[in-house]
């Protein structure tokens, strides 16, 4: 996808911040709306599907940044990059719990933000794919044309980067992927220190899983990564 292609919004109540931001993204071949409240985002979001991702500020007067976020991804999937304060670990755990795709600390540089937004695009606009492929195990399928996920049969909601991480996990399975390698893979970027990005994705497709019935397929090697087990791990 071409940059002058990616409608990007920007959330972020910091006025000055917003036009430089977006000063910087125009010059950079980005098509940027940048607004200034958590109510008009939300109203904004649910009524247009104009925007290819979403660049969010979690700490905002009123409706706040994680309001937001819990809003849209009740009706929607629009890919989403949080700014969060430099150290607020919380913030960005819980945002990553509520569906975010990622974390970028705040203040940040606009290079850096480009290339977190070309890397979130790179992944969604893999549906964009010509050919359907099918990759199925423990009644989990995956469309990765349509980048559409089911458990027999029964279609499960999940976000870009969630969706990347179990395609990755099921095409090896039985394989152990480090976290620096998933991160890198499905985030499109190095694994950071103290970085818990992906142990809240993979902890999401988890519960999502397990919603529908899918249980003790995805394991946790302790201070390596993850592993897609190719039948059920037992509980003890």
């Amino acid at each position: 996808m071409e940059n002058e292609k990616i409608n990007v919004l920007l959330v972020d109540d910091d006025v000055d911040l917003c036009a430089l931001l977006s000063e910087f993204l125009e010059g950079d071949g980005f098509s940027v709306h940048a607004i200034h409240s958590g109510e008009e985002a939300v109203n904004t979001l649910l009524n247009s599907n104009q925007y290819d991702t979403v660049v969010l500020d979690i700490m905002m007067p009123g409706m706040s940044g994680l309001d937001v976020l819990r809003a849209v991804r009740a009706e929607k999937q629009t890919p989403i990059l949080m700014l969060t304060g430099r150290g607020d670990d919380i913030d960005r755990i819980v945002g990553l719990e509520m569906g975010a795709d990622d974390y970028l600390p705040k203040p940040c540089n606009p290079r850096e933000l480009g290339a977190r937004i070309r890397a979130i695009i790179r992944r969604t606009q893999q549906l964009k794919a010509p050919a359907t492929v099918i990759t199925e195990l423990h009644g989990i399928s995956l469309d990765i044309g349509a980048r559409t996920a089911s458990v027999k049969g029964r279609p499960i909601t999940l976000t870009g980067a969630e969706f990347n991480a179990l395609c990755l996990l099921m095409e090896r399975a039985g394989q152990t992927i480090s976290k620096q390698e998933m991160t890198q893979e499905v985030l499109s970027r190095p694994l950071e220190a103290y970085d818990r990005a992906m142990d809240v994705h993979i902890s999401r497709i988890r519960q999502k899983l397990s919603a529908v019935g899918v249980n003790n397929v995805i394991k946790s090697i302790r201070k390596v990564g993850y592993q897609m087990l190719t039948s059920p791990q037992s509980q003890k």
